[in-house]
C-alpha cells in the first residue's frame, strides 16, 4: 500500500505539472484529492490494517495530499500569471481614450423649487407641515367654510373614492393643501405658523396650464393682532428671496370661502422693469390667493376668532417652477422628458 501511495504522488505530480489550464488543473485535483479521487480509494483499504500500520500509513497519506495541496497552488498561480500574461499580449487598451461618464441623477425641479420655498419660510420662523391626500369632505370642504352646496363638491370637479361612508363625509383626494390647515389647528391650537406643501388634485382637462394632479403650497399665520399688513410684508420678503430681486405687491379683490377678505396677490416682475415676455408687457405677475382666515375657519379649527386673527396664502408648485425655468408648458414636468429635465 505505500508503493501505491507513493505511485499515485508521482503520477499526481506529473499531471499537475502538465495542466496547461485551470480547468485542466481543477480536473487533475478531483482525480488525486476529491471524494472518489486515487487518494480516498486508497484510504478506505485503512481498516484492514493494524494500529501500528494505521499510523503509519495515514502519517504518509498526509503528507502526500499536503505536497500535492502546494503544488496545485503553485500551478494555479503559475497558470494565473501566464493567462494575464497571454491577454496583455493580445490585447490592447488605449489609455488616452476618455473614461467612460456614469450618468448621475438629479432633484426634481419641483422638488428644487419646493425646497427653496422650504428653506425660505423656514428661516422666517414657519413649520413645514403635511397629511393625507385622501382626505374627507369634512376637512376638505366643510370646517373650511365650503357649504355642501358648492359647485366644488361636485363629482366634476373633485375625484370621489368609491366607498361607503357617512353621506355628507365621503373620502375624496384632496383638492387643495387647506385641509393640513385644519387638522394642524385642530392639533396645536393658536398661535400657529405653518407651510403646507404638496400634491392636490382635480377633475381637469390637461393643457398648458392645468393638470389633474399638481403642486400647492399655503402658508397660514394666526395669532393675535394680525391683519393685512403683516400678510403683504411676508409676501415681499419671501418672494424677495426667492427670485433674488427687491419685489412689489399689490393686491385685488378675490373670492375664497375660507378667507374674508380674500385677495388675489401679484408681484411686481422679478425678470424686467419695463414689461416682458414673461409678464406680458403688465410689469405685474399674478402669483396666488390670499386673505384673512374666515371666523368661521377658526371656529370649526377650535380657536377664538374674537381673540385670534390670521392670514393664509397659497399658488401653485408649477407655476413657480414655470416662471423659474421661463417654460410655458406645465405639462412638461410629468412627461418624464430626460431632455428637458436634465436642463434643471
Amino acid at each position: 500500500m505505500e508503493k501505491q501511495l507513493n505511485q499515485i504522488q508521482i503520477d499526481a505530480e506529473k499531471d499537475i505539472k502538465e495542466s496547461n489550464s485551470l480547468d485542466q488543473l481543477l480536473e487533475v485535483e478531483k482525480k488525486y484529492l476529491g471524494k472518489k479521487g486515487s487518494l480516498k480509494a486508497i484510504l478506505s483499504q485503512i481498516k484492514d490494517l493494524s494500529i501500528e500500520e494505521k499510523k503509519a500509513f495515514g502519517k504518509l497519506s498526509n503528507q502526500i495530499k499536503v505536497v500535492l495541496n502546494e503544488l496545485i497552488f503553485k500551478q494555479k498561480k503559475l497558470i494565473e500569471e501566464q493567462e494575464i500574461q497571454e491577454q496583455l499580449k493580445n490585447e490592447f487598451l488605449d489609455v488616452t481614450l476618455p473614461a467612460i461618464q456614469t450618468q448621475k441623477g438629479s432633484t426634481h425641479v419641483l422638488k428644487q423649487v419646493q425646497k427653496k420655498l422650504e428653506e425660505i419660510f423656514i428661516s422666517l420662523g414657519f413649520e413645514v407641515v403635511d397629511g393625507p391626500e385622501v382626505e374627507s369632505e369634512k376637512y376638505n370642504f366643510e370646517d373650511l367654510n365650503i357649504p355642501q352646496s358648492h359647485p366644488a363638491r361636485d363629482m366634476y370637479d373633485t375625484f370621489f373614492i368609491d366607498q361607503k361612508t357617512e353621506k355628507y363625509n365621503r373620502l375624496l383626494l384632496r383638492t387643495h393643501t387647506s385641509p393640513v390647515q385644519i387638522r394642524h389647528m385642530l392639533k396645536q391650537g393658536a398661535p400657529i405658523k405653518v407651510l403646507v406643501p404638496g400634491r392636490v388634485f382635480r377633475y381637469e382637462e390637461a393643457d398648458a396650464t392645468h393638470e389633474h394632479t399638481f403642486m400647492q403650497y399655503e402658508g397660514l399665520y394666526i395669532d393675535k393682532d394680525i391683519s393685512l399688513s403683516h400678510l403683504k410684508g411676508y409676501i415681499e420678503e419671501i418672494f424677495g428671496q426667492f427670485f433674488g430681486s427687491k419685489i412689489e405687491v399689490r393686491f385685488r379683490p378675490g373670492y375664497f370661502p375660507f378667507t374674508e377678505p380674500s385677495l388675489e396677490f401679484e408681484i411686481s416682475c422679478p425678470f424686467c422693469k419695463n414689461g416682458c415676455k414673461v409678464c406680458k408687457q403688465t410689469k405685474y405677475i399674478e402669483l396666488g390667493g390670499c386673505g384673512m382666515v374666515h371666523p368661521n375657519v377658526l371656529k370649526a379649527a377650535g380657536i377664538d376668532p374674537e381673540k385670534y386673527q390670521g392670514f393664509a396664502f397659497g399658488g401653485g408648485l408649477d407655476r413657480l417652477a414655470m416662471l423659474v425655468t421661463q417654460n410655458n408648458d406645465l405639462r412638461l414636468f410629468r412627461q418624464n422628458d430626460l431632455r428637458f429635465l436634465k436642463q434643471f
